[in-house]
């Protein structure tokens, strides 16, 4: 059996949590800090903005309840730790590996609104969330929630036209960062923000694909092409038509699924094979694709045991931290 035999047995997780209307009482917060890695805490302790550490504090949660209840690993033995690339595996337990259709593929992404967990056992996973909306506007990409050296270059260097920007100057400054064909389809769609749509549509889409492969800064956005299909995307189906070009050939290895959280978080997930050798099956033969299933807090810490002791000082100074950039804005464009 290979990697894409995928059977019953085969296990597809799907999981969001909406960080943006998430208002932890004292006792949630400091009951989630001490059910988390000690560095991990320190860690979202360091970020200004509570929108940033909420964030992450749910990604840390998402993370664990996967591996405690579908992975079968008693929540205070689970040691997560950061590929130089930023991504998430498990190094403790030392799981059993003479199954290797067992092994789980695992990856976050948490930007806008919410974070969400992809999981796929027997094959590599990506996932990218992008919120549509204006160019230097309040929860717009920053470079905390997004890995993509693309954006950090863009946040970087690009600061001062990222502030003032308009769609067409932030398309200008994105140009090399998609193909002439990719730049046809995302100008052609039709207002600003379904420009805007299209554009974040294609990024999520290049962004799976490279956390799936955990390539990170070396990657070349350019090698990859999407070809989406003319079947619009909508909340609630999940769409697997899409295609992508690897240096200008059709690569049939990969599968990705496309959903809508809402009408402005689109969420892509790349499926690939576990082995270079195994290749992927037609879309029409997998099992019909599994939909992100909405979390509450209660869901993420249902299995949650403290790893750490109390530490009231952390409450005292996630409160004192400001939501999100007071200058910012939140505006959309004409739809």
């Amino acid at each position: 059996m290979t990697g894409w035999d995928r059977g019953e047995e085969m296990g597809s997780v799907r999981w969001a949590f909406r960080c943006g209307s998430w208002t932890p009482s004292r006792c949630d917060w400091l009951f989630a800090a001490r059910c988390i890695q000690r560095e991990e805490k320190d860690r979202i302790g360091q970020f200004v903005f509570a929108k940033d550490a909420k964030s992450a504090m749910a990604g840390r949660l998402l993370l664990r309840r996967f591996v405690c209840e579908r992975m079968g690993v008693p929540w205070t033995e689970i040691r997560l730790e950061r590929s130089p690339r930023g991504k998430p595996y498990l190094t403790a337990p030392l799981m059993d590996s003479s199954d290797s259709d067992a092994a789980w593929s695992f990856n976050l992404s948490h930007q806008g609104d919410y974070a969400v967990l992809a999981a796929e056992q027997g094959g590599q996973v990506g996932v990218d969330l992008m919120k549509t909306t204006m160019p230097g506007k309040k929860q717009a990409p920053s470079s905390q929630e997004i890995r993509c050296h693309l954006l950090k270059y863009y946040l970087g260097k690009k600061a001062k036209e990222r502030s003032s920007s308009s769609v067409p100057e932030f398309f200008r400054i994105m140009t090399r960062q998609f193909t002439a064909y990719e730049w046809s389809v995302i100008q052609s769609a039709g207002s600003e923000h379904q420009q805007l749509a299209a554009f974040y549509r294609h990024w999520a889409l290049k962004e799976s694909f490279i956390k799936a492969i955990g390539t990170g800064l070396g990657f070349n956005l350019q090698r990859v092409e999407f070809h989406l299909p003319s079947e619009p995307l909508t909340q609630g189906p999940v769409l697997r038509q899409t295609k992508m070009h690897l240096d200008e050939e059709e690569e049939e290895d990969w599968i990705f699924e496309e959903s809508l959280l809402d009408d402005d978080h689109h969420v892509a997930v790349a499926l690939g094979p576990a082995d270079k050798a195994d290749s992927a099956p037609h879309p029409s033969s997998l099992p019909p694709p599994t939909t992100f299933t909405l979390l509450s807090f209660s869901d993420l810490i249902a299995s949650a045991l403290p790893l750490t002791e109390e530490d009231p000082a952390y409450w005292d100074s996630f409160k004192m931290k400001a939501e999100a950039p007071q200058r910012q804005r939140e505006t959309h464009p004409s739809k």
